[in-house]
């Protein structure tokens, strides 16, 4: 009977599903971006990667020795978050922005606030922005062996023209897990087939961030720059693999719709009026911030509660 009352710490799901199979399944979906990101940036993107994601594991089962709590390094969340981490940086950037990345999601924004299920923003883009902020030339520079100059939304924001094709495919300058949108849309349907994700938070994150930039965009309906948009930067990976973070998000439906919306009018605002051509990262983890607002103002009222009185 004690078994049946234990009670863990968020996320709580109702599947048969653990939390480790959920993570490994993340994991497989993220397989077909982070190879491709090997394959375009060279063996620089592969260090990284795999620096980053020790970074994050080792740090994990230090703090988690040294607190003398269980070890939870086989739930695969400290490899996400590594992962997640690393196809968030640029291959040119030095082995140990990896480290500091990784030590900071870890320890910082997910154990020091009480572990899996308490942390109040996403591991990973809180470390990325924590890296932009305390290192903004060496997250800025896309510079390496394979491609120079700036990012594909750079020069769409600087009003040159940019090959839509090549950034859906991939062949452009980004970070190492960005730049594919055939990858991350391929790890994603791995996510929605397995049920791991549904499209509330993604679909109303994209729809309305469409809506946003061709209502103040100044282009209109231009399909061109509405999929170099959709394409270019973070956004089709923070879409499906971040803010569908089941700790980060909200847990009522419509919550999870007005989270999606809210992302969308902010990557729009800071894209479109902000001085950088990204704002993904920044737009999630706002949203991450009003998240209990979201699911206080959304929350359904209990059966023969809230009525008015006759």
């Amino acid at each position: 009977m004690s078994d049946l009352r234990n009670v863990s710490s968020n996320p709580h799901i109702r599947s048969k599903m653990t939390t480790s199979n959920i993570m490994l399944l993340v994991v497989i979906a993220l397989l077909p971006t982070t190879c491709f990101g090997i394959y375009n940036f060279g063996m620089d993107a592969l260090l990284l990667v795999l620096i980053t994601v020790a970074s994050t594991v080792l740090t994990e089962y230090i703090y988690e020795k040294l607190m003398h709590k269980k070890i939870t390094i086989d739930d695969f969340s400290a490899v996400v978050t590594g992962l997640l981490l690393a196809l968030n940086l640029p291959s040119s950037a030095p082995w140990w922005i990896g480290v500091i990345g990784g030590v900071f999601a870890i320890l910082v924004v997910k154990m020091l606030f009480g572990g899996l299920g308490q942390n109040f923003m996403n591991p990973a883009l809180g470390a990325r922005c924590f890296l932009l902020i305390s290192f903004t030339s060496i997250m800025t520079n896309f510079n390496c062996d394979v491609y120079s100059g700036a990012t594909p939304l750079a020069a769409l924001k600087s009003g040159e023209s940019v090959n839509v094709m090549d950034m859906i495919i991939g062949r452009t300058a980004g970070t190492i897990g960005e730049t594919s949108m055939i990858a991350i849309v391929f790890g994603a349907c791995i996510l929605i087939l397995t049920g791991v994700i549904d499209l509330r938070i993604p679909g109303s994150y994209l729809v309305s961030f469409v809506v946003f930039i061709v209502l103040f965009g100044g282009r209109g309906f231009d399909t061109a720059y509405i999929s170099a948009q959709l394409a270019g930067g973070g956004l089709m990976l923070g879409a499906f693999f971040m803010a569908t973070d089941y700790v980060t998000r909200p847990i009522t439906k419509n919550g999870q719709y007005l989270f999606g919306i809210f992302l969308g009018i902010m990557t729009g605002i800071f894209r479109l009026f902000g001085p950088a051509a990204e704002g993904v990262s920044y737009a999630i983890i706002l949203g991450n911030l009003l998240v209990p607002l979201m699911e206080k103002i959304t929350l359904p009222k209990a059966f023969g509660k809230g009525g008015e009185r006759a």
